[in-house]
């Protein structure tokens, strides 16, 4: 007779320390590094314990040097080891942009397959904190526009542990954006044990017949609230939560469209160059005769994330959603 799965009750941060502790309890060759991730714990107590747990050869504070943290881990993984660099914050990430894209994502590439480069780069990401400026980037198109990359942002704790664990046993460079807004905003049961949410697989959050509305992060929930709210209006729309943003889900992405035959896109990032767009083109090029109104972006602005006065009013909140989503199924 199989046992029941044990589960605990985490936040988003939780999870991912959870997820963090089984994979270096499973595999000796993860080793987590970052500023302040050891005796500190981390900046959001991310790497809290693992300190204690393995030491300070597996759990490694580094100098304040982006550039330096990727650059040692790529040599690392290059060699066999599967590092887990943590940059503190996703606009910090910008020194170490040359070594991601020209050095890590290149590596299986560039040596014709004789290396790879299995690591796993963690940033909290986005907007909603309250933080000082260069703390609230969304910039993750930049990384999903790299071959070579793959880019992963979880929105519920227990996405958030198997996620991750495939991001850790993956071959090949991995960008895991963790949306710091919902780090302690609610609690979910994640299995105790060990294991995998594939990556390139997008989760269908709320069935839906009207609109399909496609989001991934922190945007998740208001996404959803709005949708709830719409229902009241005999709305029904449809959430997908893409989860892993390269490889993009696209076969999820366009049977939904096709049921529903219109969609809105949702995402803090600014509007131009956004992810927001490559869905829209991939609507275009794989499902056109299914389209029944244009593709609403309901995204950031296009300026420099804001500083606290407006920084709720630059986010998609439910109300900004809604209105979207009014438009797109009005047309």
């Amino acid at each position: 007779m199989a046992t029941q799965s044990q589960t605990e009750n985490l936040t988003l941060v939780e999870a991912v320390r959870d997820g963090l502790h089984t994979e270096m309890e499973r595999d000796d060759d993860v080793i987590v590094m970052g500023e302040d991730v050891g005796e500190n714990g981390g900046v959001f107590r991310a790497t809290d314990g693992l300190y204690e747990a393995f030491g300070e050869n597996r759990v490694i504070d580094t100098p304040l040097a982006e550039s330096g943290i990727v650059g040692t881990a790529i040599g690392m993984a290059a060699y066999g080891k599967r590092p887990v660099p943590e940059i503190q914050f996703m606009g910090f990430i910008y020194p170490a942009f040359d070594q991601i894209v020209s050095h890590a994502a290149r590596l299986r590439t560039r040596s014709r397959g004789r290396y790879t480069c299995p690591m796993v780069i963690r940033a909290p990401y986005g907007g909603g904190i309250r933080a000082p400026e260069h703390h609230s980037e969304s910039t993750e198109a930049m990384f999903v526009h790299q071959p070579g990359l793959k880019v992963v942002i979880p929105s519920t704790p227990a996405d958030t542990k198997g996620l991750l664990t495939s991001a850790i046993r993956s071959p090949d460079p991995v960008i895991f954006l963790e949306p710091k807004l919902i780090y302690r905003a609610f609690r979910e049961e994640v299995p105790d044990e060990s294991y995998e949410v594939p990556l390139g697989e997008a989760a269908v959050r709320r069935e839906g017949s009207d609109i399909s509305v496609y989001t991934w992060g922190a945007m998740t929930r208001p996404t959803l609230e709005a949708a709830e709210n719409l229902a009241d209006e005999g709305i029904d729309a449809e959430v997908i939560d893409l989860r892993t943003l390269s490889p993009l889900d696209e076969e999820t992405i366009v049977d939904s469209f096709k049921k529903t035959g219109r969609a809105a896109v949702v995402h803090e990032a600014p509007k131009t160059g956004g992810l927001g767009a490559e869905i829209t083109a991939t609507l275009q090029e794989e499902a056109l005769l299914y389209q029944e109104a244009p593709v609403e972006r309901i995204t950031g602005f296009d300026t420099p994330f804001p500083l606290y006065a407006l920084e709720d009013y630059y986010l998609p909140e439910p109300a900004r959603i809604e209105d979207g989503i009014r438009d797109a199924v009005g047309f």
